[in-house]
C-alpha cells in the first residue's frame, strides 16, 4: 500500500488534483437529494476531499464513511467539516476494507486505477463484497476511449466494456450517458445505478 499512498500523497502536494471540482458533484447530490432514509450506511472510497461526504453530512445523513489512500485529504475534510465523525474518515486501501455498506458511490476512483483487466474485475468484485444484500452502487464511470497510456489519469473506457466487469455481480437498473454532468464533463459520463446480485 505503501507506494500507492505516496504517490496520492505528491499528488496532493504538488497540487496535480484535476479530478478535484470543489464541490459535489451534482449527478451524486441529485440521486442523495431523493433518499429518504438519512440512516442509509455509505461508503465514498477514493473520497479525496470528499466534498459529497460534507453535502451528505450537512443533509443529514448520519452514516457516512470516506474511504482515502492518503491522509493529506483526510485531513483537510476533518479541517473543513469539524463535526464530522472521526471515525468514519478512514484512510487505508480500498482492496483490503472490510465492512458492509447499503450504498457505494463511484466518483472519480475506478478511473484512477491502471486499467487492466485484473485491476477492473477486483474493483467490481470488491464492490460487490463490501456491499449488504441489495447494496447499491452509485456514481460517475467515464465514458472516453482508453488512449494505451498507462500513466496518464484519468483512465476511460466504454458502457460495454464496463459492463463485462459489472454484470456478472450486479443487476444493471441504469447505465447511460449522464444528463446532468457539470459542464467540463459533459458528454464524457455515464451515470449508474447497480444492485448487487
Amino acid at each position: 500500500m505503501k507506494s500507492n499512498e505516496q504517490f496520492w500523497t505528491n499528488r496532493y502536494e504538488t497540487a496535480q488534483t484535476g479530478w478535484d471540482i470543489g464541490y459535489p458533484s451534482t449527478p451524486i447530490k441529485a440521486y442523495f437529494d431523493q433518499v429518504e432514509n438519512k440512516d442509509v450506511k455509505i461508503l465514498i472510497p477514493g473520497a479525496g476531499r470528499g466534498y459529497e461526504a460534507e453535502y451528505l453530512h450537512k443533509a443529514g445523513f448520519t452514516n457516512v464513511f470516506v474511504l482515502d489512500i492518503s491522509e493529506m485529504p483526510l485531513q483537510d475534510i476533518r479541517e473543513r467539516v469539524p463535526d464530522f465523525p472521526k471515525a468514519q474518515l478512514i484512510q487505508g486501501d480500498f482492496f483490503e476494507h472490510q465492512d458492509t455498506y447499503d450504498i457505494i458511490v463511484e466518483q472519480t476512483f475506478f478511473c484512477s486505477f491502471p486499467p487492466t483487466k485484473e485491476n477492473r474485475h477486483n474493483y467490481a468484485k470488491k464492490m460487490h463484497e463490501l456491499l449488504a444484500p441489495k447494496g447499491k452502487l452509485i456514481g460517475l464511470w467515464f465514458d472516453v476511449p482508453l488512449t494505451g497510456d498507462m500513466e496518464k489519469r484519468p483512465f476511460g473506457g466504454s458502457r460495454e466494456e464496463y459492463l463485462t466487469y459489472f454484470e456478472p455481480y450486479f443487476e444493471v437498473k441504469i447505465f447511460e450517458p449522464c444528463y446532468n454532468s457539470i459542464t467540463p464533463r459533459a458528454g464524457n459520463e455515464l451515470f449508474g445505478f447497480f444492485i448487487k446480485k
